[in-house]
């Protein structure tokens, strides 16, 4: 199985634990073409819109997190990360759908700030203050769903686990994780034990280690940074809409296919 992926991205991380706590062989690869646009090559082939993750399984090609998800679950149903009872199952599913859009986005737009430097000054500070104030609001409900329990699918690790670990693990790393002491900590303390976990915050930490000497080129257009649909409304309702304009003057941020390359 060939796993295009970026260490980054919470999307492949989700991914990468899944497949890790099944036992799943793959081997992952960082598309040479990512984050440029460009239409041509194996990746661009596998996935029109560009994005990681894309699971290349003999003949059968699949992009977009979820559907990922839910093919390896069925193609590999032991260990199980859904749970059975439906109610369970729904559960596990709205809590990855608000990582994956509302978490996702925040945790992106600070790091528009921090590491690709989009807005100083002002502007740099009240973005990181919106950040953090929605990451409180999302670690409370998190909390919340979590309960008493050790894991979000109760008294074993599943589907939620898998997609909220690299969103908490991100707000940690800037420094925007859950109160020491809290529930939500030591789940956060708990997960990174599991070693698909711990081999994929692993890879998370080296490539972030990295991240100063390639930011450069997401502000230079060497490679250009994609405003998904809640990425952009992110930012426009945080107060950040003249950096999306500073992007598209410099020409180094771009939009979803089929829009403009």
């Amino acid at each position: 199985m060939l796993l295009y992926e970026h260490p980054l991205s919470s999307y492949a991380q989700k991914v990468k634990i899944a497949l890790r706590e099944k036992g799943v062989p793959f081997t992952p690869e960082l598309p040479e073409s990512f984050g440029t646009g460009r239409t041509d090559g194996p990746f661009a082939a596998a996935n029109p819109r560009m994005e990681v993750p894309v699971v290349i399984d003999g003949e059968v090609t699949i992009f977009e997190s979820t559907v990922i998800l839910e093919y390896i679950e069925e193609r590999w149903p032991e260990p199980p990360l859904l749970p059975r009872e439906p109610a369970a199952r729904a559960f596990a599913r709205l809590t990855e759908e608000v990582c994956d859009t509302q978490y996702e986005a925040v945790n992106w737009g600070f790091g528009e700030v921090l590491w690709f430097r989009r807005a100083t000054g002002a502007l740099a500070d009240h973005l990181r203050a919106q950040a953090a104030a929605q990451t409180r609001i999302l670690q409370a409900w998190l909390s919340d769903r979590l309960g008493a329990a050790d894991w979000f699918g109760g008294d074993r690790f599943g589907w939620a686990d898998a997609a909220v670990a690299p969103m908490i693990n991100r707000s940690v790393h800037y420094g925007l994780g859950p109160a020491e002491g809290s529930t939500l900590a030591r789940w956060h303390a708990r997960v990174r034990e599991r070693p698909p976990v711990a081999a994929t915050f692993a890879e998370f930490d080296a490539a972030a280690a990295r991240m100063a000497a390639s930011a450069d080129l997401y502000t230079t257009g060497g490679r250009r940074r994609e405003y998904r649909d809640h990425r952009l409304e992110w930012m426009v309702k945080s107060g950040g809409i003249e950096v999306v304009l500073a992007g598209l003057r410099a020409g180094n941020i771009r939009f979803p296919w089929p829009g403009a390359p």
